[in-house]
């Protein structure tokens, strides 16, 4: 089983090689920022910039750490960080089941070429306005504000 998955892996790593005609936002409402902070200092400080803004961590991805514990490569650093909080939580669902699929917030941080912290993330406004429920709207753009302040914490902080 571990070796199909190992295989499984890396097809799908070759499947989703780099493409020369990529749309890095191909969403509406997506957020790039460049922190000019150094990645790993900036990664350690935005987990801590979640929970000092109230958040819960509910999980963090490291691709590159895979990469580099099953096939031996170094590739640049990158984390998706998966945040959210219980009140917010009660709220979107009392607002839309459906919505519940948005939750927890996402956040990606990527390593640049001269080892700097990259931010990406859709705004929260962008991501519950669509389902054109006042109550969501409202929501999204209160978490906009909150996610704002823990990127501005993270870069200021690391």
């Amino acid at each position: 089983m571990r070796a199909f998955a190992t295989c499984l892996v890396a097809v799908l790593l070759v499947l989703a090689g780099p493409s020369s005609a990529e749309n890095p936002t191909p969403h509406p409402g997506t957020v790039t920022l460049e922190t000019g902070k150094p990645f790993e200092p900036f990664v350690d400080a935005f987990a801590k910039a979640i929970t000092g803004n109230g958040f819960n961590v509910v999980g963090i991805a490291c691709a590159n750490c895979a990469i580099k514990g099953v096939f031996g490569e170094t590739v640049p650093g990158n984390r998706v960080f998966l945040f959210f909080k219980p009140a917010y939580a009660r709220r979107m669902l009392a607002a839309s089941v459906a919505a519940g699929i948005e939750a927890p917030i996402r956040v990606y941080a990527t390593e640049g070429p001269d080892g700097t912290a990259r931010v990406t993330y859709r705004l929260p406004s962008a991501v519950f306005g669509a389902y054109e429920v006042p109550d969501l709207t409202a929501m999204g753009r209160e978490l906009d504000d909150h996610v704002s302040r823990i990127v501005a914490d993270a870069a200021a902080g690391s």
